[in-house]
């Protein structure tokens, strides 16, 4: 049975490596960057992972996660996200709200508890932040997507996902009226700066390139 930090790890190491169905290396720095661990925290725990076959990782390589580290971290967020749902449609917490406490409960071990929930909650497809939830299978659909940051003026998009699911992140954009299935139109882009004018719900907003950089359009 793996740890919860064992879990942490095999889990970040998924959100890292995916990237249009396709799984990529990790640098030991990012994946500590993103647990917030120093990174020889994080080779100690490589080398138990390693030696437990769900990576595969040499000292300053990448790090890939074995097909056997894939099947165990998929449901992990799979447990993840079906958890944000709950929380958020049946529950009614925040998009903001939903990730600390689905952090704790994705943990839980029961089987037939997860294949409840997610029959209680109709087999969803995305969670709050437009991720893609993997079936009991550990399957799961890639939208076709782009940065939001790519998309030439003049042009309509459609929010599908975010790439920063932080507290701060979530809030700015609520307070800009952005949602999963909202309708931006890009208005202008500044040659200085990349700031960009995006029009939602008929107001005009000034964002930066960095936010732009992590809201995923279709």
């Amino acid at each position: 049975m793996l740890s919860i930090t064992e879990e942490n790890y095999l889990k970040s190491l998924f959100n890292l490596a995916i990237h249009n169905s396709e799984f990529e290396g990790v640098g030991t720095n990012e994946l500590a960057s993103n647990l917030e661990v120093k990174p020889s925290s994080a080779n100690d725990m490589l080398k138990k992972l390693k030696s437990k076959g769900f990576i595969d990782y040499e000292k300053y390589g990448k790090i890939y996660l074995t097909e056997k580290g894939k099947d165990l971290a998929v449901q992990v967020v799979r447990k993840h996200r079906l958890w944000e749902t709950f929380l958020h449609d049946k529950l009614e917490f925040t998009w903001d709200q939903v990730h600390e406490v689905a952090e704790q409960l994705e943990h839980i071990k029961s089987e037939k508890l997860i294949e409840k929930l997610d029959a209680f909650l109709g087999f969803p497809k995305i969670d709050p932040h437009g991720d893609p939830i993997p079936d009991k299978h550990g399957k799961f659909d890639f939208l076709p997507k782009k940065l939001l940051s790519d998309v030439e003026v003049g042009s309509f998009c459609e929010m599908v996902a975010v790439k920063d699911n932080s507290t701060e992140f979530l809030n700015f954009a609520t307070d800009l009226g952005l949602a999963v299935d909202k309708l931006i139109q890009v208005k202008s882009r500044q040659t200085f700066d990349s700031t960009i004018e995006i029009l939602i719900d008929d107001k005009l907003n000034r964002i930066s390139l960095k936010f732009a950089q992590n809201i995923f359009v279709k």
